[in-house]
């Protein structure tokens, strides 16, 4: 059983903004520091982050207009804390105490996958997506339900009738929809909203990277300040996780669909 949503869904809007506020953090340093938490819906957008980067508040809100359309915004930006910053300052180390897991995709997610970003071509708003078993449910706003009928026959189609989803009719906030982004890799953090010196961020990409490579269930801990994680240099784990966002398109890329 898994369950997925678009990248217009509000709390992946919420993601997605706290993502590109991070991809601007990279923009101003090779190595920010910077954790963004996003709620909007309704009219408004509230993000309060703390940070070692300057911003403005035209840059945040040009991202919050580009994304989430035109709301107000609410911003409060604080300086990282102190002691988070020595843990930082002469090297990359772990920047959080967690326990992460990777679980290999199973058939039932990766054909969910494939079905939301195959309708989401077409119908660019926001949708969720279930899969259990044979049991397809998909509700997706703005959509002509027979056309979906068509193509997905046996599907529970929008079981309310037509709806338009958004902002208007939910709200949406950062890490919200983590089995969406992680299948059964979910633990304890969100891999949104902040910088790769977060564990939350690389180590879940890496144990779920690891996992997909071995076929099986991996399971890693670390506590803040480690400088070998699993018995790799932390910092090779950060630098592989870049290459990963990377290769995404950056951290609101990474924030669309999340790990798959």
């Amino acid at each position: 059983m898994i369950e997925k949503v678009n990248p217009s869904h509000p709390d992946k809007i919420a993601d997605r903004i706290a993502g590109a506020i991070v991809d601007l953090a990279y923009t101003k340093d090779d190595n920010p520091k910077v954790a963004v938490e996003v709620l909007i819906g309704h009219g408004i957008c509230h993000i309060i982050m703390e940070t070692s980067e300057k911003f403005t508040k035209k840059e945040i809100k040009k991202i919050v207009n580009r994304i989430g359309g035109n709301v107000k915004l609410d911003l409060k930006v604080y300086k990282q804390d102190k002691h988070l910053w020595l843990n930082q300052k002469s090297k990359i180390k772990c920047g959080d105490n967690g326990i992460f897991k990777g679980v290999p995709l199973t058939k039932e997610e990766i054909e969910l996958s494939k079905i939301a970003r195959d309708i989401y071509k077409k119908y660019s708003y926001d949708g969720k997506y279930i899969l259990d078993k044979d049991k397809l449910i998909i509700c997706q706003s703005h959509a002509l339900t027979e056309d979906l009928v068509k193509k997905y026959k046996e599907a529970i189609i929008n079981p309310l009738g037509y709806w338009t989803g958004g902002l208007n009719v939910d709200s949406g906030a950062t890490n919200r929809k983590l089995g969406s982004d992680m299948g059964h890799s979910v633990t304890g953090g969100g891999i949104h909203g902040k910088d790769l010196s977060k564990a939350d961020v690389s180590l879940n990409i890496y144990a779920f990277k690891k996992a997909q490579k071995l076929h099986k269930e991996v399971e890693i801990s670390c506590a803040i300040g480690d400088e070998i994680v699993d018995g790799k240099p932390y910092q090779e784990i950060v630098e592989e996780a870049r290459l990963y966002i990377k290769d995404l398109g950056g951290f609101e890329k990474l924030a669309e669909w999340g790990l798959f």
